[in-house]
């Protein structure tokens, strides 16, 4: 999962990538991946608690958002969703069903799947962003 998260940060581009799977299959993993290949070496903390984990990079800001224990949708004003939506910004959204109605359309949706000791990967481009961040993803 993390060189998954490497190989996409190496197409970075501001947008919304959404990121499916049951608790423990690797989202964290993979988000915690992208932001090495950004070059962030400090902690990579799930935001269950948090919600939110901002990390300011020399490419741009990257938004770690876990939905898990989200209210309701609409807490993600309160969370500051619109200013987050107003900068040039990565968001990688944990559990995005819960911010239904409020988040926009993702550019990529992955969605992780345990697959016998491994995991099954797959990656759905929803915009042109979605189609620049798989270009040249080596399989």
């Amino acid at each position: 999962m993390e060189a998954l998260g490497e190989q996409l940060a190496r197409r970075f581009t501001p947008g919304i990538v959404y990121l499916h799977g049951d608790l423990g299959t690797g989202k964290t993993t993979l988000a915690r991946g992208l932001l090495r290949g950004l070059g962030h070496r400090g902690k990579v903390r799930s935001p269950t608690y948090t919600l939110v984990e901002p990390y300011q990079l020399a490419q741009g800001t990257v938004y770690h958002l876990d939905l898990y224990r989200l209210g309701s949708p609409g807490e993600l004003e309160w969370l500051g969703l619109r200013d987050m939506l107003g900068e040039q910004a990565l968001l990688l959204v944990e559990w995005p069903e819960r911010g239904a109605g409020v988040l926009p359309a993702p550019d990529l949706e992955v969605h992780i799947e345990y697959a016998g000791d491994g995991r099954e990967v797959t990656l759905t481009p929803v915009s042109a962003a979605g189609e620049r961040l798989l270009a040249d993803l080596d399989p």
